[in-house]
C-alpha cells in the first residue's frame, strides 16, 4: 500500500517529508495539501516527494493520490519552543585534537553541529579575530556542542557547547486494557526537568478504520467500544507542555480477543543483550588473511566472552579497509568471501547462540558506486538519485565541474548523499533492506540522522512484519529521542559515551556519571527506551589512549552495571592501542579479557544489574582520589546490590552509606578493610539483608 504512513508531529518551522510507501518510480503521485490552521499560508511543492512546512500551530491535513487510491496524513504542529540566539566560539585552546598552532594558519572553518534539519557540516564560522572563530545561530532549550573543522581537515578540530535554559521535553506511555466491552487506553504523561505538568493529545492513524466519532476522551484516558473497533486500530498520544513528547502507540488487534501491543518498543531480548563489534578486516589479524572462513574459525573465542550479539562493520563491496565507501550495496566484499560463506558464518554464530547485526549504509554511497558516476555523468534517469546543492554552498575543494555539487556531510566528499527526494533511490534503499533482512538479526544503521524520519517508519514495519524480534539500532549523533518514534530499538547513548571520557581524563568528578544518565529523560526519551553503553567504537580514539589504562576498567564497569546494552568493541577487551588496529590474539592482555568476560557473565547472572533505575548511595573515601569514586545500589526484587567504580590510578578505600556483604562478586574476594572497601577498579557487592 501506497498510504505515506502515521500521524507526523512536529513544530511550526519544522520542515516534515511525505511519501508514498512503497513506491513504484514510473507510477503518478499527486499531493495536496487539504486542512490547514486559519492562520496558515502553508504550500505544498509538486512531486512525489513533498516537504511541508507548517507556519501556524495547529493540524494539517494532506491527501496523496496514487494508483491504489487515495490516502490522508494528519500532520500535528505544535508551537516553536523558544529559540535563543547563541554564540559559538574557539580559538587554539579549545582544540580537542591536532596542533593547535595550525588555527591560526587556516583559511577557513566548517562548523558540524544540529542546528536544522540535517545540514551537519554545511555551516561556516567567521574568522572574527586572529585565530578566533565563531558561528551564531538560533536553538532550543537544552546543551548544544559544535566542533569547528579547518580547511576541510579533522586534524585539528575544537569544540565549544552552549546551554540554553529552558524546560525539557516531556513524555508519555500509554497502556492499554480491556473493561468488559469497552477498550481503556491511558496515558501516563509525566512534566519535564523545569517543565509544567503536560496535557495528552490522542491521534488516531489515518491508515486504520477508527473513527474519532466513536472514542471518548477524558483528560488522560481514552475509552472506546469493542464492537466500534476495526480489525487493527492504532492509537498515538503526545504529551504537550513547554515542548510536545515524541508520540507513544499502541496497536489494538480485534481480529478476534482484543488483544494490544507496542510497536515502538524494542524486542524483549535486547534489553538483556552484550553488543561485541567487530571491525572486520582486522579481527584475524596479521596471521591470516581476513575473511568470513577465518572469521568463523574464530566463534568459539567471541562464544566464550558470553556475548549476545555481533555487529559486523561493513560487509559489502567497498574500496576502503572500514568498508563505509560502499560501491555495491548487494554482494559482499570480494576480499571477504562470497554470500555463501557470510550465510555460513551466520549460521555459526546462531548455533553459538549469538544473533547477527549487520551494518546498513543507507545515507550515502561511495562516489565510486556507479549510479554516481552516472549521476555526475548526465546519464539519464539518474539525475536525481544524488542530492545537488549549489556550487556556492560547497564546502569541498573538489572541483565537480558543474553549477552544483553533491550534497555532503561535514568534510566528506568521497561519498555523496543520496536523494530520498527520489522515489527510484526509495525503491532502491528498500530493496537492499529486503535483500538483507532475511539473513541477518538486525541492522546498526550508519548516519541514521541523515536519512529523513519517514523512511525509517516504512523500513521499521517492513522488518517486523516479518520478524517481530529484528532489532534496528540507530548512528544518531547527536541524540534526538524522535528516532525512537516508531523507528529505533537501540540507541547510540553519546552522553554517556562523552562522560566517560571526561571521567577518565580528570576534566569530570566521578559522579558526572549520573548527569549522564539523567540526559535521557531530560531529552524526552521513554522510560522503555534501550540505549546502548560503550566506552569505544570504530569512530573514536581508543579509551586506554585517550585517558590512561587505569580508568579503562571502571568505564568499562559502569556501561556493564547502569541500564542499558552494553558494548564491547573488538580489541578492547585484548588491550589493542589503535583505534582500527589488528586484533591482538598470541600478545593480548589476558587480564583485561578475563575481567570482560567475568563483568558479562555477572551481569548475566545478576537481574539487578539489568533492572531499571540507579540509586545512588553515601559514600566516604578513606585514602585514594575522592573525585574519581563513585557508588550506587542496583535492585530488582530478589536483591540489591552496591557497585563502586574508582577511575583514579590508585585504589581507593571506600565506606558506604548502606551495609553490604564486602564479597566482591566480580573478583570472588573479600574487599573488606578496616577502613572499608578496598576497590582498586569495580566492586559488585550484595548489600547485606
Amino acid at each position: 500500500m501506497h498510504h505515506p504512513g502515521p500521524p507526523r508531529f512536529c513544530t511550526v518551522g519544522e520542515s516534515v517529508e511525505l511519501a508514498p510507501r512503497r513506491p513504484d518510480a514510473a507510477a503518478t503521485f499527486r499531493w495536496r495539501l487539504r486542512e490547514r490552521p486559519t492562520e496558515s499560508e502553508a504550500t505544498l511543492e509538486q512531486g512525489p516527494v513533498v516537504h511541508l512546512e507548517p507556519d501556524a500551530p495547529g493540524t494539517y491535513r494532506v491527501e496523496l493520490s496514487a494508483p491504489d487510491g487515495t490516502h490522508t496524513q494528519t500532520v500535528r504542529a505544535f508551537p516553536a519552543s523558544e529559540h535563543e540566539t547563541v554564540r559559538f566560539a574557539v580559538t587554539a585552546d579549545d582544540v580537542v585534537e591536532g596542533d593547535p598552532d595550525e588555527i591560526a594558519d587556516a583559511e577557513e572553518c566548517v562548523v558540524m553541529g544540529r542546528f536544522n534539519d540535517f545540514t551537519m557540516g554545511r555551516d561556516w564560522a567567521t574568522e572574527v579575530d586572529d585565530g578566533e572563530w565563531a558561528f551564531e545561530t538560533t536553538l532550543p532549550p537544552g546543551t548544544h556542542e559544535v566542533i569547528f573543522a579547518f580547511d576541510g581537515e579533522f586534524d585539528p578540530f575544537a569544540s565549544d557547547s552552549v546551554t540554553v535554559e529552558g524546560a525539557g521535553r516531556p513524555r508519555v506511555e500509554l497502556d492499554g486494557r480491556r473493561e468488559g466491552d469497552t477498550v481503556v487506553v491511558t496515558a501516563d504523561a509525566r512534566a519535564a526537568p523545569n517543565g509544567s505538568d503536560p496535557g495528552v493529545e490522542f491521534h488516531f492513524d489515518d491508515r486504520d478504520g477508527l473513527d474519532a466519532a466513536d472514542t471518548e476522551v477524558d483528560g488522560d484516558e481514552l475509552r472506546v467500544p469493542v464492537d466500534a473497533l476495526p480489525v487493527r486500530s492504532r492509537v498515538h498520544a503526545v504529551a504537550v507542555a513547554e515542548q510536545h513528547s515524541i508520540a507513544d502507540t499502541l496497536m489494538v488487534d480485534a481480529g478476534g480477543d482484543v488483544t494490544v501491543e507496542r510497536p515502538a518498543d524494542a524486542p524483549e531480548w535486547a534489553a538483556d543483550a552484550t553488543i561485541y563489534e567487530i571491525f572486520v578486516r582486522e579481527f584475524v589479524g596479521d596471521i591470516a588473511e581476513t575473511s568470513f572462513e577465518e572469521i568463523e574459525r574464530r566463534v568459539p573465542y567471541i562464544e566464550s566472552l558470553g556475548v549476545d550479539v555481533v555487529w559486523f562493520t561493513p560487509v559489502v563491496q567497498s574500496p576502503t579497509r572500514h568498508g563505509y565507501h560502499i560501491t555495491d550495496l548487494f554482494d559482499t566484499a570480494n576480499d571477504l568471501g562470497t554470500r555463501e560463506e557470510f550465510a555460513s558464518l551466520v549460521d555459526t554464530l546462531h548455533d553459538a547462540g549469538i544473533r547477527v547485526i549487520f551494518d546498513l549504509v543507507i545515507n550515502h554511497t561511495s562516489r565510486d558506486h556507479p549510479y554516481f558516476q552516472f549521476h555526475r555523468a548526465g546519464v539519464p534517469g539518474y539525475e536525481n538519485y544524488y542530492e545537488r546543492v549549489p556550487a556556492e554552498q560547497d564546502v569541498s575543494d573538489v572541483d565537480w565541474a558543474g553549477d552544483d555539487a553533491p550534497g555532503l556531510y561535514f568534510t566528506w566528499t568521497k561519498i555523496p548523499n543520496v536523494n530520498y527526494d527520489s522515489l527510484a533511490v526509495r525503491e532502491w534503499m528498500l530493496d537492499v533492506v529486503d535483500e538483507w533482512a532475511g539473513e541477518v538479526d538486525g541492522f546498526r544503521c550508519d548516519v541514521a540522522w541523515g536519512v529523513p524520519h519517514g523512511f525509517w517508519k516504512e523500513v521499521r514495519e517492513a522488518v517486523k512484519a516479518d520478524d517481530a524480534d529484528f532489532l534496528l539500532l540507530d548512528e544518531t549523533v547527536p541524540r534526538l529521542p524522535e528516532f525512537r518514534e516508531n523507528e529505533f530499538d537501540v540507541h547510540y547513548d553519546t552522553d554517556f559515551y562523552f562522560t566517560l571520557r571526561d571521567i577518565g581524563t580528570g576534566e569530570e568528578p566521578a559522579t558526572a556519571l549520573f548527569d549522564a544518565l539523567a540526559e535521557s529523560p531530560r531529552r524526552g526519551y521513554p522510560e522503555r527506551s534501550v540505549h546502548m553503553r560503550y566506552v569505544e567504537n570504530h569512530d573514536e580514539d581508543r579509551y586506554r589512549e585517550e585517558c590512561g589504562e587505569a580508568p579503562l576498567r571502571a568505564a568499562v564497569g559502569a556501561t556493564f552495571t547502569v541500564p542499558g546494552a552494553p558494548m564491547i568493541y573488538y580489541g578492547q577487551e585484548r588491550g589493542v592501542e589503535d583505534q582500527r588496529g589488528t586484533m591482538r590474539w598470541h600478545d593480548g592482555d589476558a587480564d583485561l579479557t578475563d575481567f570482560h568476560r567475568r563483568l558479562v557473565a555477572l551481569r548475566q547472572d545478576r537481574p539487578a544489574l539489568r533492572a531499571p533505575g540507579v540509586d545512588p548511595v553515601e559514600w566516604s573515601v578513606a585514602d585514594g582520589d575522592a573525585e574519581s569514586v563513585v557508588a550506587y545500589t542496583r535492585s530488582d526484587d530478589a536483591e540489591t546490590l552496591a557497585v563502586v567504580l574508582n577511575f583514579g590510578a590508585d585504589p581507593a578505600t571506600v565506606s558506604l552509606g548502606v551495609d553490604v556483604t564486602g564479597e566482591d562478586l566480580l573478583s570472588g574476594t573479600d574487599v573488606r578493610t578496616d577502613g572499608g572497601l578496598r576497590v582498586a577498579d569495580v566492586v559488585v557487592t550484595p548489600v547485606a539483608e
